[in-house]
């Protein structure tokens, strides 16, 4: 069994608490006070409580790191190239809908390299979180990326462009080339937990376009931990600050991305089409 080091206790610590009124807004979720950032991409008060509450838990206990949050931006830190990355509702649009998947998601990041990451579902209570290094979990259970090596039996997740996003065109040739090749494609609305059930082998392989850092930063490092692969669709390495993402377990990261790549250039796309 696993034990957590210090920067895991303290955003387990956060998360929970952050959890408590947001399980609250949960239950009333008719009578939150909504405002639209455009079609589709909404805030709640449960959002900016949410961070405000994890922003204050994480400061105190670490007042030498910066921030890079999805409703304030970011924040710079006393200390050098040491930050949260937080998303305070995963699956915002779930919530509001009273769909019961969404998540808190919080990363530590020092020097550019992403060092621990946690994934909080309240609904279900499972935490799932990796220290570089130390592998990843979910509660007190390792986690380990799938063993499946064929396609044709692999369980694949995505999110779909909406709103003015781009990609819809090359969503929609990566959609039918899966369709076609695998065992069925899944599209949940909370990216974190698409990375994390890749993690738990719940899904073999995760792929999306024009996400953000706090969209994946706690799920790129649990993937990691868990054995798993990630890389931006094409093969490159900056999944945080670039326009694409790709997980999947070790055995189908060739045959996954080939199948994905290939979709979208034999149709003379790219992936931002």
């Amino acid at each position: 069994m696993a034990r957590p080091g210090p920067l895991i206790n303290l955003m387990e610590r956060a998360a929970r608490k952050a959890a408590r009124p947001l399980m609250r807004d949960f239950g009333e979720v008719e009578q939150l006070q909504v405002s639209v950032k455009g079609p589709g991409d909404f805030v709640t008060e449960a959002d900016r409580r949410t961070e405000s509450i994890l922003r204050e838990e994480l400061h105190k206990a670490r007042p030498e790191f910066g921030f890079l949050m999805e409703e304030a931006g970011a924040v710079a830190g006393s200390g050098e190239d040491r930050r949260w990355i937080i998303d305070p509702i995963d699956g915002t649009t779930n919530f509001l809908h009273g769909i019961p998947h969404f998540a808190i998601s919080i990363a530590a990041e020092s020097e550019g390299e992403l060092v621990a990451g946690l994934i909080f579902e309240p609904l279900r209570n499972e935490m799932f979180w990796a220290e570089r290094g130390q592998g990843a979990y979910m509660n007190r259970y390792r986690l380990r990326a799938s063993e499946r090596g064929r396609l044709a039996d692999a369980l694949l997740a995505t999110g779909i462009p909406f709103g003015a996003r781009a990609g819809k065109r090359a969503f929609t040739t990566m959609l039918g080339a899966a369709m076609d090749r695998t065992a069925g494609v899944r599209r949940f609305g909370a990216a974190s937990l698409d990375l994390a059930y890749v993690a738990a082998g719940r899904f073999d392989g995760f792929w999306e376009v024009g996400l953000s850092p706090w969209d994946v930063a706690a799920g790129i490092i649990i993937v990691r931990e868990a054995g798993g692969m990630v890389s931006e669709i094409g093969g490159g390495s900056n999944m945080l600050h670039g326009n694409t993402i790709l997980a999947t377990n070790p055995r189908l990261y060739n045959d996954i991305r080939r199948l994905l790549t290939e979709a979208v250039r034999n149709r003379g796309l790219e992936f931002t089409d």
